[in-house]
């Protein structure tokens, strides 16, 4: 059944997201991302004190793509 909709305002979306209205038989977002993260990258919380004095992170990747996204549908 069609759907009927009045106003709509959207004040941002981003990349990765979905905005749906009506009738939909699927909705597939796609999103890559890739990170690279060192020793202590993602520690969080009060009064933390972390040393790592020889923290190295390769970033070298030789791949020429990593989980390719084809398609539209």
């Amino acid at each position: 059944m069609p759907a009927f909709v009045g106003a709509v305002k959207i004040n941002s979306i981003s990349s990765s997201a979905v905005f749906h209205i009506g009738d939909v038989f699927a909705i597939s977002p796609h999103s890559v991302a890739k990170t690279f993260a060192g020793a202590g990258s993602f520690n969080t919380g009060d009064g933390l004190h972390i040393y790592n004095q020889y923290s190295n992170t390769n970033v070298q990747d030789s791949d020429v793509a990593d989980q390719n996204v084809v398609g539209n549908a």
